[in-house]
């Protein structure tokens, strides 16, 4: 009884962090499934995601670190380019942006080109690996991992994450479509007439095994 009344005093059980870590995962879901919603549909999906997540972010409580050797990482740079590669497929014309709010910009002056997929992938990094360390249930790295992902909303994901969400509402309400390739627009009237064929397969068994 004391251990659980222990352990629903830790703050990395708090809230706030709950919250964020149901929201991180949301994402983390639909950039792993991107292949299987329509760019536009995805783009609507992020629209909701992104702010939701940025203001659970700005409520994590804050850490000190228990270790001093840094977070064990999972997401590799082959899991990175898969998730940066389907996200820009399924942006299309939607995926390059100028931005002004940008790091480069202050060096270079001029507005830098910048990509949706790319942010989408490196906030997918930052916080599968949040997630996976959460998830280990063992407080210390629980902590440490809290610790590093606000500290990296703050520095880094967080502007990438406000820079994204400018550019999906101006291009959302532009009234623009995204652009799909003849090839890409095969693939995706393939997957869904296998998904037909095969929900119709299951009723034609169902309907069978009734009579």
């Amino acid at each position: 009884m004391q251990n659980k009344m222990a352990k629903k005093s830790n703050p990395v059980y708090s809230r706030n962090v709950v919250e964020f870590v149901a929201v991180a995962n949301e994402f983390c879901k639909y950039a792993e499934r991107a292949a299987e919603v329509k760019g536009d549909d995805l783009l609507r999906i992020l629209q909701r995601i992104l702010p939701l997540m940025y203001i659970k972010a700005s409520l994590l409580p804050s850490f000190e670190p228990y270790f001093e050797d840094g977070n064990e990482k999972f997401v590799t740079e082959t899991d990175w380019n898969r998730i940066n590669d389907t996200l820009k497929k399924k942006f299309g014309n939607a995926d390059d942006f100028l931005e002004l709010f940008d790091e480069k910009f202050n060096e270079s002056e001029i507005p830098v080109p910048s990509s949706l997929a790319e942010n989408m992938a490196d906030i997918y990094q930052d916080l599968k690996d949040f997630l996976l360390l959460y998830q280990t249930g063992t407080e210390e790295v629980m902590n440490d991992a809290i610790w590093e992902c606000k500290m990296n909303f703050e520095n880094i994901w967080g502007q990438k994450l406000v820079n994204s969400m400018k550019a999906i509402h101006r291009f959302i309400y532009s009234g623009e479509e995204i652009d799909l390739t003849e090839k890409e627009e095969k693939e995706n009237n393939d997957r869904r007439n296998t998904s037909e064929w095969f929900i119709s397969k299951r009723q034609k068994e169902f309907r069978n095994n009734k009579e």
